[in-house]
């Protein structure tokens, strides 16, 4: 793989309503592929919008639900990433991002760190989910990390040294910390910084899909935006408006970052492996 075409679905999903927000991605499958990409990324709890409380259990889905296999059929055609309440077969509930393709589920990563703090409630409704993966996608060796999961470097961190050239992050990331004048949320700002960083520092592509509209009183700021390995904008969607945005990137782009800054292969685990061991045990100070 060298050029690839990918579609970030910046949407406004309606919540708790999975079939309107099911068409909203079958929509957003049409003119992805009529752009020509290959892969669409759509945001954060796609299917069913963000601020649940107590209708999670209502609008959760098990990985056989009769939804998903629409949405199943709908990866034969484009490879999808969507977000979803997950219900686990011991019936715990996760915010949940599947990667699908070839009419088949080929990742499930269920959100590790969920926020509880300002207007976020999750960790009272929600399963925090245990693992961090990479896999393989024909975009190349890939992983997803949801939203919060971004705001904890370790979680890139591993998996950096789990093969990660591709990372995806869906997002429902709400305005916080007012505007600026010619400028959008200073959240916005923060995480623009994060991306750009991860890009360089894990010498990755970093795919950022975040949600728009408004919910529950919370304004949903968009800038979905794709970031080079060098750290560099390949495209951004504008703030507060839905769009797919479409952009090709290239896997040797991967290459000539490891090539011109060998972190990865400089990482010395050895020595992260014995400190954090050592932390565990004194506490975090």
């Amino acid at each position: 793989m060298s050029g690839y075409t990918i579609a970030l679905a910046q949407m406004n999903p309606a919540l708790g309503d999975l079939e309107r927000n099911l068409a909203l991605h079958e929509e957003a499958v049409e003119e992805a592929i009529g752009r020509g990409a290959r892969l669409l990324i759509c945001p954060e709890l796609s299917l069913t919008g963000y601020f649940l409380k107590d209708i999670v259990s209502s609008v959760a889905l098990p990985l056989t639900s009769p939804i998903l296999g629409r949405l199943r059929d709908l990866s034969r055609r484009i490879d999808l990433v969507i977000g979803l309440i997950e219900e686990s077969p011991e019936h715990l509930f996760y915010n949940a991002a599947l990667y699908l393709s070839r009419g088949e589920i080929r990742h499930v990563h269920r959100k590790v760190y969920l926020p509880t703090y300002g207007i976020f409630d999750e960790q009272r409704y929600l399963a925090e989910g245990s693992r961090i993966r990479t896999f393989q996608a024909d975009i190349g060796r890939s992983a997803i990390l949801i939203c919060e999961d971004m705001w904890h470097p370790a979680a890139a961190y591993v998996a950096s040294l789990d093969g990660m050239g591709i990372l995806i992050s869906p997002s429902a990331s709400p305005g916080r910390g007012g505007l600026e004048e010619g400028r959008t949320f200073a959240n916005a700002q923060a995480w623009e910084t994060i991306n750009r960083a991860y890009a360089q520092l894990f010498t990755c592509y970093v795919l950022y899909a975040n949600r728009v509209g408004y919910e529950d009183g919370a304004c949903f700021w968009g800038g979905s935006e794709m970031i080079a390995p060098s750290g560099e904008p390949v495209a951004k969607a504008e703030y507060l408006s839905e769009a797919i945005l479409v952009a090709e990137i290239d896997s040797a782009e991967v290459r000539r970052a490891r090539m011109m800054n060998p972190l990865l292969r400089d990482e010395r685990l050895d020595v992260t492996l014995r400190e954090l061991e050592r932390v565990k045990r004194e506490g975090i100070r």
